[in-house]
């Protein structure tokens, strides 16, 4: 049996590429849900308290 052969850079390259779009489309989505617990807090306090219960940072909604 045989296997197909990958260009070693060609497999990085992709693989680089792949993580990237993944990193962008998880912050995107950190920023959306900072938001939207933004909208939803009751106050400044709660909505301190809810995105550290989250692990979310404030600064994230700004990457939109």
């Amino acid at each position: 049996m045989t296997q197909a052969k990958r260009s070693h850079t060609t497999e990085h390259g992709w693989s680089a590429q792949a993580r990237q779009a993944e990193q962008l489309r998880r912050e995107a989505e950190a920023g959306r849900a900072v938001l939207t617990v933004a909208s939803h807090s009751t106050d400044a306090n709660e909505c301190r308290e809810l995105l550290e219960m989250l692990g979310l940072e404030p600064s994230l909604a700004r990457s939109r």
